[in-house]
């Protein structure tokens, strides 16, 4: 055990020197997750609001306007200029001028007093956020408006009964009240962000020994295939243990993203991802013949990673297949660790299926690049 002690020490010496050497890459494994987490929380809303709006209203009454102002009140309409018709709309979601167009036809007053008017809302469909956006919002709005005109008919009439709603919904948000994306976003970028800088930093490694040609210099020591995986694992720890404060004190402190949950348990579950990540680096670097091999492996798992882990998109909808794919992903596990902890502030006994696979996925995956990377030098 002493011996072995020895050979680790002096693997994570030597990985160590090299690492602190390369003082170009070090800066950027540390910086680059802090620009991406900027650059993701500052562009990446998917919901949009102040949509340049161009509006055709043939009705000209007190009705349409106020059927535009409503739009506009909501915040996610923003009226920059009024046409005649609806092919001067559709030109000028055509040319750019806009993402949504309003039509409201001549008769529109009348019809809002047989009850069955209509105005059309035209969408520019060539991007999905303007659609999932405009689509909901426009219609909630209409919908509201159509009540409140409803509502003060009947007040006129002196039916105040049926001005009543007979059944009143009450929300209630859970963790993210005011429904702020990046309480959602930033716990999952976090696993994102992490999985990137550990399979960077380590998916080049045993290459960059064999092209360098000091992997014979290695070879010729006592060191095991093991040691030498776990000594390359040891100082990266410590690289992305900083970037895991860093992202998570810019989160809470600058974002104002609230942390719910328990700070140690969170370190110590992140600590076993991130030795899964870097596992699955090594693993990936004692597979590949060359440092470009790696790094597009690298860059193939990153999408994986955005796409399938529910990052973006829910895991519930994608089919089996899929979704198994996603399991073979480290971050599909942190992501739900993440959320449940900083969002939810469970704790572990909510949390150990997840803890479960993530110490299955750190053993395997380690083993697994042992035993390749003894395999290779076979």
């Amino acid at each position: 055990m002493k011996s072995r002690l020895k050979r680790l020490w002096a693997m994570v010496r030597k990985e160590t020197i090299q690492m602190v050497r390369d003082w170009p890459t070090l800066g950027m494994v540390i910086v680059l997750p802090v620009v991406e987490l900027f650059l993701v929380s500052y562009m990446g809303a998917s919901l949009l609001d102040h949509m340049p709006t161009i509006v055709a209203d043939q009705s000209l009454d007190s009705h349409s306007r106020a059927f535009v102002n409503a739009l506009e009140v909501s915040g996610f309409f923003a009226v920059t200029e009024y046409v005649d018709s609806e092919a001067a709309v559709i030109r000028a979601i055509d040319e750019g001028e806009a993402y949504v167009g309003v039509v409201i036809p001549p008769n529109f007053a009348e019809r809002v007093a047989q009850g069955d008017a209509q105005a059309l809302v035209i969408l520019d469909g060539s991007d999905t956020f303007i659609v999932q956006s405009a689509y909901s919002a426009a219609g909630a709005i209409a919908q509201a408006h159509g009540m409140e005109l409803m509502m003060n008919t009947a007040r006129r009439m002196g039916r105040a009964n049926i001005a009543q709603l007979p059944i009143n919904t009450f929300i209630r948000i859970l963790y993210n009240p005011n429904i702020d994306e990046l309480i959602f976003l930033i716990p999952g970028m976090t696993a994102m962000l992490l999985q990137l800088v550990c399979v960077n930093i380590t998916v080049s490694s045993v290459v960059r020994e064999r092209e360098l040609g000091t992997i014979e210099q290695i070879l010729v020591t006592p060191t095991r295939p093991l040691e030498l995986i776990m000594g390359k694992m040891v100082p990266p720890i410590l690289v992305v243990t900083a970037d895991l404060f860093i992202i998570i004190g810019l989160g809470v402190y600058w974002f104002k993203v609230p942390f719910q949950g328990s700070l140690p348990l969170f370190c110590w579950l992140s600590l076993l991802f991130i030795i899964s990540s870097l596992g699955m680096g090594v693993l990936f670097s004692t597979i590949c013949k060359n440092q470009k091999q790696a790094q597009q492996i690298s860059a193939m798992l990153m999408m994986f990673t955005m796409l399938l882990s529910g990052l973006l998109y829910p895991r519930a909808t994608m089919p089996p297949v899929v979704q198994f794919i996603g399991n073979l992903i480290p971050a599909t596990y942190f992501i739900r660790i993440a959320r449940g902890i900083i969002t939810k502030g469970v704790g572990i006994s909510f949390l150990w299926n997840d803890v479960i696979a993530l110490l299955i996925y750190a053993a395997v995956i380690v083993l697994a690049a042992g035993v390749t990377f003894k395999r290779r030098l076979d």
